[in-house]
């Protein structure tokens, strides 16, 4: 089995101020509503099983994670199963799924140097998965004009992973997709700066039906505008090991992140 303890040590040695996210808090299943949302498990070159994130499929080869997920630079499974475990995914994790190659970001350095974190990765898939429509990476400057056009507090989000539902009083792990409603807060500040996205995480103060913690990560933020499920960040960390608060994705609608996603790997 996975071991979540390993993921939650690394947040342990990272800076107190920021902690990779994981998964979506108070979601409602996804009802096949996203099936390019996945499970991702990432190994080491031996071939051994580390950690699990999200990640979305963005065309039938290609999925869209994080960097701190796809760092070690090896093999990675993508599980599209809206319930993830053994009695629905045989093998899991040591087998099943979609095998593939993870890439972590040219900007990632290894831990999250705010505020340009870099943390964006992908993992290139050994078969295609063909769907009817996959999620449209927003273009450059996305979120900018949005938020100019809108006003923030206007602004919606859907998150969709398959993290943890709680850390206190003890760890909630169902391997469920769930989705969630969060908030735009903030673009600009020191925490964001142009690179991160910042949105609500704390349901039940008037802020929306859910948010981000442990096992999220590497998961989509939707922006949905006529139809169409844009994504403008990638899950990338939480300010407390409690997944409370807000939450921050790095931003995917910028041009240097969009040609490299695009690009060879």
């Amino acid at each position: 089995a996975l071991k979540l303890t390993l993921v939650l040590a690394g947040l342990i040695a990272l800076a107190a101020l920021a902690a990779p996210a994981s998964a979506v808090r108070y979601g409602a299943p996804d009802a096949g509503e996203h099936p390019y949302v996945g499970l991702l498990v990432f190994y080491d070159e031996s071939g051994a099983p580390q950690w699990r994130c999200s990640g979305a499929l963005i065309a039938p080869k290609l999925v869209l994670t994080a960097a701190h997920c796809s760092e070690l630079n090896a093999g990675a499974r993508f599980y599209t199963t809206e319930q993830v475990n053994k009695t629905t995914e045989p093998g899991y994790p040591n087998s099943g799924g979609i095998a593939g190659t993870a890439f972590a970001g040219p900007n990632w350095q290894g831990g999250l140097f705010l505020p340009d974190t870099g943390d964006v990765g992908v993992v290139v898939l050994n078969k295609a998965i063909r769907l009817k429509s996959y999620p449209t990476v927003a273009s450059a400057g996305y979120l900018d004009s949005l938020a100019t056009k809108r006003g923030q507090q206007d602004v919606n989000f859907e998150v969709v992973g398959y993290g943890l539902q709680s850390v206190k009083p003890e760890l909630s792990a169902i391997k469920d997709r769930l989705k969630a409603t969060v908030q735009l807060v903030n673009l600009t500040s020191n925490l964001t700066d142009g690179y991160n996205l910042q949105t609500s995480n704390d349901p039940g103060n008037g802020t929306g039906g859910g948010g981000t913690c442990f096992g999220d990560s590497g998961g989509p933020i939707f922006h949905i505008s006529g139809g169409v499920h844009y994504i403008v960040a990638v899950n990338s960390f939480v300010l407390n090991a409690n997944c409370a608060g807000s939450s921050f994705g790095y931003r995917v609608d910028r041009q240097e992140v969009i040609d490299w996603v695009n690009g060879p790997h």
